[in-house]
């Protein structure tokens, strides 16, 4: 593994800080306190800061050179509202909100980046630190592009990682072309004519008619859409009544469907409105359908993934690097600011839970769950990928 020195003797200064904000977890646009340390930590190393955009978004700006070539690196900044388990030293302080999610070490890991980049970086152009909020359901990526990121900060391209736990720690994962899922969710309504239960006959079931709808849903999947198109069609939630002789008035539905585009989401959305208006109409029931798309895909574009890939390589050699992924069917907002900019998401893979200081919760070291923690031995890896991404992106012509 090529690690730079530098980097690794700054281990210590970069892990206090990883373990500050997690220990100080903030929910989505509430990260007072960590866009404070991360905007404190840009300027005393010299770096151009920026604040306000997404509400507690923070912009740096690094620039050598005569070069206009800029590129974009962005970490995640927000906790999740779940409740910690861990007992170590750094277990958050404020009760039901935890950096579940590995986000304080995307933090660190960049703001490494950007204390070495400030240093001792050789580059040609402008390297713009994106540090985000509310990723965590709140859409903070289209929240700072909506407010001018891209306009203020112009970047040719951009580029995001994520810790990855069951990878093994240091490997990287990347591939081109859709990385992660989009994220849309639904609620259907039903409404009837209650009834005593012994006397179904006299109302219109709400009830039969969530099932036969739940039933039809599926239908999609296996007979819609294109066997090679993936997608998820899960139905999470059926909500009705509240007595064991009355047939209710009303019944809902509640689920979420991902797909790696936008064609077969529209080819779901469309037929899942028409199946769920005729089996409705086919019971005497009234139906309102609300479909939310929340994240659309994360989609890699090629040249930026083989690039980021390339340099991953370069670190921890290409055995250690799988370029061929296999996509999660789990959601992520960068993919608004791939929508913007070509641009390459990425895994970094966070081990299995051995690096936990004693005291650790119970639980499996996965992703949103209260016995996670982020492994420190990342941050000098995330680091000089970073750097070496940079560099390399913006060397000298």
């Amino acid at each position: 593994m090529k690690l730079i020195p530098e980097i690794q003797a700054a281990h210590g200064e970069i892990q206090t800080l990883r373990r500050t904000i997690h220990a100080h977890p903030e929910l989505r646009y509430e990260e007072r306190q960590t866009s404070d340390l991360v905007a404190k930590s840009l300027s005393d190393w010299g770096i151009e800061v920026h604040r306000g955009l997404g509400k507690t978004g923070v912009v740096g700006v690094l620039k050598r050179g005569s070069s206009a070539r800029s590129i974009g690196l962005r970490a995640d900044m927000d906790a999740l509202p779940i409740q910690e388990l861990n007992g170590f030293e750094h277990r958050s302080q404020h009760d039901g909100k935890m950096h579940a999610c590995g986000h304080d070490g995307h933090t660190a890991m960049l703001l490494g980046a950007a204390r070495h980049l400030a240093k001792y970086g050789e580059f040609d152009g402008t390297i713009v630190f994106i540090f985000q909020p509310a990723e965590e359901g709140g859409a903070g990526a289209r929240a700072m592009i909506e407010d001018g990121l891209f306009t203020k900060f112009p970047v040719d391209a951009v580029f995001g990682i994520h810790n990855w736990p069951g990878m093994p720690t240091g490997h990287f994962g990347v591939t081109e072309g859709p990385i992660m899922a989009s994220s849309n969710e639904f609620r259907i309504e039903i409404t009837g004519v209650g009834s005593h239960a012994a006397l179904p006959h006299n109302g219109r079931d709400p009830v039969f008619t969530a099932v036969q709808i739940a039933n039809g849903l599926q239908s999609i999947i296996t007979r819609n859409k294109k066997p090679l198109d993936t997608a998820v069609l899960s139905i999470t939630q059926i909500h009705a009544g509240d007595a064991v002789n009355v047939v209710p008035d009303r019944a809902w539905i509640g689920g979420t469907v991902r797909t790696f585009t936008t064609e077969t989401l529209d080819l779901i959305e469309t037929r899942m409105r028409k199946i769920v208006e005729n089996t409705a109409d086919a019971y005497d029931c009234s139906v309102k359908i609300t479909f939310l798309r929340n994240y659309p895909p994360t989609v890699n574009s090629s040249e930026e993934a083989r690039f980021a890939a390339s340099v991953m390589k370069e670190i921890v050699g290409a055995e250690n690097v799988n370029d061929a992924v296999e996509p999660t069917m789990g959601a992520e907002d960068f993919s608004f600011m791939l929508l913007a900019k070509p641009g390459c998401y990425a895994f970094l893979g966070n081990g299995t839970g051995g690096h936990r200081d004693a005291g650790h919760g119970a639980g499996p070291c996965m992703l949103h769950n209260a016995s996670y923690d982020f492994n420190d031995e990342l941050l000098p890896i995330g680091s000089t990928y970073w750097v070496k991404l940079a560099q390399k992106f913006l060397a000298p012509m």
